[in-house]
């Protein structure tokens, strides 16, 4: 009986270290195609967590080659193998964007034809609706004044592409630059992400009620106020800064909190001026000063007179349009 025993606990033992061993080492896939497969590669590997093969994905037909895989429907693509710990499947579609012109339905800058157009194939539903918003998301953004034309559809089978294709970009790094700097890839992103690449753009309506609390949500894009000394932050007193909560911006510090005794975290100015915008309020039968975050257009409170040296200001802040990071926290956040 007790050998019994022993063995069981044995192989339970022996199970859970393999299930964990699994998980800790857990990768998923993406197949991403953007014309050149050259170029795709080149983008994607810089990713920390990322590693890949080109190859021909969406069309009909076995063994597809670069000889015949337009014949048969395939297209130029990426077939990305990722650490969702180190690289979000989020991050890799803003990358995709931002690496292809995606109003453009024949093809990809040089290269013509529908095996160069872009399209993002999904693997499961999580992937589609990611996918989905992301698209919705750019189109919203008013970024590109043509429509997006980049389809998004299931994933079908993969054929990895000729062993000369595979790390092109690193085999003949000097015939790469060449192709690259010709194909009019650079000058594109040039004129539409050069001076925008860290332009934020905010999530749909959708997005922001499955991110944000139903508090944070009625505060920061319903204009609402939380109730006073029933928050998170009134009477913080640890050092750090406070970011928008929907955006992660900058807004105010710690070194600039005073105490108020109004029941809301209280600041007398912000880290940036340029980070607020200050809007007339006239909603309580009275003028008031409002004040909303830059980047995405967050209610955050209202500004008053009375404040406390050098300012006079007093910032009266909602917590619920707030994230606090610690000090220690600032590097990694």
């Amino acid at each position: 009986m007790k050998q019994f025993l022993f063995l069981g606990l044995f192989l339970l033992i022996v199970g859970v270290s393999i299930i964990m061993l699994l998980s800790k080492n857990k990768t998923e896939t993406a197949l991403f195609a953007g014309g050149c497969f050259w170029c795709s590669q080149a983008a994607f590997e810089n990713l920390d967590g990322v590693k890949g093969v080109v190859g021909y994905a969406g069309g009909t037909g076995e063994n597809p080659t670069y000889q015949d895989y337009a014949k048969k429907g395939y297209v130029e693509a990426f077939k990305i193998t990722y650490d969702p710990k180190k690289v979000s499947y989020k991050k890799l579609l803003d990358l995709f964007w931002m690496n292809i012109d995606p109003t453009d339905k024949k093809g990809q800058f040089a290269d013509r034809g529908p095996q160069y157009k872009s399209i993002i194939f999904y693997f499961n539903k999580n992937q589609k609706e990611e996918a989905l918003q992301s698209k919705k998301q750019l189109e919203n953004s008013g970024k590109f004044s043509n429509p997006i034309v980049t389809e998004i559809i299931k994933a079908s089978t993969f054929y990895d592409a000729e062993d000369y294709h595979k790390d092109f970009y690193k085999k003949n790094p000097i015939k790469y630059e060449q192709y690259h700097n010709a194909s009019g890839r650079n000058e594109f992103f040039k004129k539409v992400w050069e001076n925008t690449k860290n332009e934020y753009i905010k999530p749909s309506d959708e997005e922001l009620k499955k991110i944000l609390t139903p508090l944070q949500y009625s505060v920061t894009q319903e204009n609402k106020t939380e109730p006073p000394f029933k928050n998170k932050y009134w009477d913080n007193k640890e050092e750090g800064i406070y970011v928008d909560v929907v955006s992660g911006e900058p807004l105010f510090s710690s070194k600039d909190k005073f105490t108020s005794n109004s029941g809301w975290p209280a600041f007398t100015k912000p880290i940036k001026e340029e980070s607020i915008v200050k809007k007339e309020d006239k909603s309580l039968k009275t003028v008031r000063t409002e004040v909303r975050s830059k980047k995405a257009d967050s209610h955050l409170g209202h500004v008053f007179q009375g404040g406390p040296a050098p300012t006079g200001l007093h910032y009266c802040i909602n917590s619920a349009a707030l994230k606090f990071i610690p000090v220690k926290d600032l590097e990694k956040e």
